[in-house]
């Protein structure tokens, strides 16, 4: 498949996952649960986390200050760290997807309450750090 193929069907699949949203959200229609059901679920996928690296063990972190000091932005990149050790084990990535997973649930009940198109918002900030290249850093 070709990149246009590709970004009609995830245009269709972000389209429609938020038009599902807006058909299933019943219990949690308003915009205080929807702000804290993210809340919610943000707690969640950090305890995820956290119960991978101290319960299961399957990844460990080793944090350090980071090094910013290379000459080039390039040079930079290589030199980061995420702190991550091991390889997440499927069930710890199973719990985080569906966690993960809900909280982007979330955000289209968001988007929907608000009257956002989920799909222009991620078109849009796709642009913004593309057109921006390294001036876009978060």
């Amino acid at each position: 498949m070709n990149e246009k193929t590709n970004k009609k069907k995830a245009n269709i699949l972000c389209n429609d996952f938020q038009e599902q949203v807006s058909q299933v959200l019943i219990r949690h229609k308003s915009i205080l649960d929807i702000m804290t059901k993210l809340d919610e679920y943000n707690a969640r996928i950090n305890r995820a986390v956290a119960k991978s690296v101290t319960a299961c063990g399957c990844i460990s972190i080793h944090a350090e200050k980071q090094d910013y000091s290379k000459e080039s932005f390039a040079d930079n990149i290589d030199s980061v760290e995420n702190h991550l050790e091991g390889k997440i084990c499927n069930s710890c990535k199973d719990v985080i997807e569906k966690e993960i997973g809900s909280y982007v649930f979330y955000i289209a009940a968001m988007c929907n309450t608000l009257g956002l198109n989920l799909e222009e918002l991620l078109q849009k900030e796709y642009e913004t750090i593309s057109t921006l290249g390294i001036f876009s850093l978060k």
